[in-house]
């Protein structure tokens, strides 16, 4: 595990008797977290005076900032969104009872989509567990099939092993959220504060090192094949493999498609970029990998979403799979080779075996089929989504960090928003939980500096965790918050009139829809309403210029429009439907 450089603050408490509450501050320095998101509540009260006493001051060595959502869920999204954009864990500090489960979605989502988290829960007294205790929930029991591991602290003694333990799980492997539940006794003891530098754990020993002999099967295939596609997945993401991952594309001239979850691994402007593939992906990547005579999935669970119907998943392809968690490979793709390991040693070793292809018979296909089967929308007098992502990619030159909930606005900004950068797309994938974008927007803001954070929501999925307006102006983070209001629930509108038998009046809310402007207003943030595309372009320059405050846009917009292309759940790619 990385040690900081720098003196430890920590150095003169070592061997000292500490409360529990100063040895679990004294274990987050060590750690050298940045950040940590919470909300108060009456067993946790402690833990924040402490973080404030200890590691809150301008004069602390090691200072620790405390970001106070209004809302649990929002903590522990925002903390999500740190750790997606910083490849730092995220750190949520909960109290116990209904505090503790208000964290569950969040987790699960984080759980999903292999984000590292450690998550700090509050207990009751270790003898009052069981008992139906005041604000007493299992958060152990409850969160177990939705964290990578978790434990109960029930010995002071153990204190520090299990936050480095917590730590260590989190980031290391296929990354993941990891809880630890604190009663409230163990925080009050006292014990001596030693921090291990490492810790040994029994049964969990990831495989990081690719085994040579697979690498060399990978590379007889790719060597051999005059149509391949690299499928690249979030894992090239954890695992900081962009420059590896573009030089062995360039050195085998394969095209590149990827997930939702890892856009911007490779520059979607370059000529071998597909954009993303699956349901709502191009259809010239689509048909690249049906078409393949080599499926290279590089960091990616192959999940529904991207094969569809799996028995007719790139049918003519032989398949190499490099995954760092084993149990991901051949799950649900049967594959030829399969390579577990950390993805950057993978395709170091892998780089050197493979030969520089002659693939040009094949991008000429490729090319033609982007000629032919482009992305499109009719651009009108009424706001299309498309549009305006496309306006903001043009302003920002794709220099920003994009924050998407979900919806029909997700897709349509994996579609058209074209990234060139990692951890610039910052999106719930697996999970698909609306409300995510405005608090994971906070967290985002928190790790980066240099560039816009753009929040995009709908006008559902916006009211879920609406109150975190709150916490935007209270930090005064300049988030600029789009709303994209069609007046319905968008992409639920999209399948009702597709699947099922177009009855709109349940999914209809404009009449019960907030003034948002008002609500904005009332949280002291500046806004603006756009009903016409010709005021798009204006309103996105007026608030990109503010760059030192938060500012919220509604967007009116059209809400026929559908995201297409569209592959039908249990469908395949002749079954898309393009337009």
């Amino acid at each position: 595990m990385e040690k900081s450089t720098k003196v430890n603050p920590n150095k003169e408490f070592y061997g000292k008797n500490l409360t529990g509450i100063e040895i679990f501050i004294r274990s987050l320095i060590e750690e050298n977290v940045e950040v940590v998101f919470g909300c108060p509540g009456n067993a946790v009260l402690g833990i924040f005076d402490a973080l404030i006493d200890i590691a809150g001051s301008d004069s602390s060595e090691a200072k620790i900032k405390i970001v106070f959502a209004r809302h649990e869920s929002g903590a522990v999204l925002s903390a999500s969104g740190y750790a997606r954009a910083s490849g730092k864990p995220g750190v949520v500090i909960a109290s116990s009872g209904p505090s503790a489960s208000n964290l569950v979605t969040g987790i699960a989502d984080a759980n999903m989509d292999s984000v590292p988290l450690v998550i700090f829960t509050a207990q009751v007294p270790t003898k009052l567990i069981g008992n139906e205790t005041f604000q007493e929930v299992d958060i152990v029991g409850i969160t177990r099939p939705i964290t990578k591991h978790n434990f109960l602290v029930t010995k002071i003694s153990e204190l520090t092993t299990t936050i480095k333990s917590a730590f260590y799980i989190a980031k290391t492997g296929r990354p993941g959220p990891v809880l630890v539940d604190l009663p409230r006794d163990i925080l009050s003891e006292k014990f001596t504060f030693e921090y291990p530098e490492k810790v040994n754990l029994r049964g969990y020993n990831p495989v990081y090192s690719a085994h040579s002999g697979q690498i060399k099967r990978a590379a007889e295939i790719i060597n051999n094949s005059s149509k391949p596609v690299i499928i690249a997945g979030g894992g090239v993401i954890a695992s900081n493999a962009f420059a590896e991952l573009r030089e062995f594309a360039r050195k085998i001239n394969s095209p590149v498609t990827t997930t939702l979850m890892a856009q911007g691994v490779y520059p979607e402007d370059d000529p071998l970029s597909l954009g993303m593939l699956g349901m709502h992906g191009t259809w010239y990547a689509n048909f690249a990998v049906n078409e393949s005579d080599c499926v290279i999935a590089i960091g990616s669970r192959l999940d529904d979403r991207v094969t569809g119907d799996v028995n007719k998943f790139a049918p003519n392809a032989k398949k190499i799979h490099i995954d760092i968690d084993p149990a991901s490979i051949s799950k649900n793709i049967k594959v030829d080779v399969p390579i577990v390991g950390d993805v950057k040693d993978a395709l170091k070793k892998l780089i050197p075996l493979v030969k520089n292809l002659n693939t040009e018979e094949w991008l000429k296909q490729i090319k033609k089929w982007k000629e032919e089967h482009p992305l499109k929308y009719e651009n009108g007098r009424e706001i299309r989504v498309q549009y305006v992502i496309e306006k903001l990619r043009e302003l920002t030159g794709g220099n920003a960090v994009i924050v998407t909930d979900v919806g029909q606005f997700q897709m349509w900004t994996a579609q058209f928003f074209k990234f060139l950068y990692p951890r610039t797309h910052i999106t719930s994938g697996g999970l698909g939980t609306m409300g995510f974008s405005l608090p994971a927007s906070i967290g985002v803001a928190m790790a980066v500096k240099d560039r816009p954070v753009i929040s995009l929501n709908g006008n559902r999925g916006f009211q879920m965790n609406i109150q975190e307006l709150a916490t935007i102006s209270a930090y005064n983070l300049p988030v600029k918050i789009l709303i994209f209001n069609d007046g319905h629930i968008d992409i639920t509108r999209q399948w009702q009139e597709l699947r099922w038998r177009k009855f709109f009046n349940e999914i209809l809310i404009d009449k019960s829809c907030p003034d948002f402007i008002k609500i904005a207003d009332a949280y002291g943030i500046q806004s603006f309403r756009v009903e016409l595309t010709s005021d798009v372009e204006s309103t996105l320059k007026k608030a990109l210029a503010l760059r030192d405050k938060p500012v919220l846009i509604e967007f009116k917009t059209i809400y026929e429009e559908n995201v297409f292309p569209h592959i039908p759940i249990g469908g395949s790619v002749k079954d898309m439907i393009e337009h």
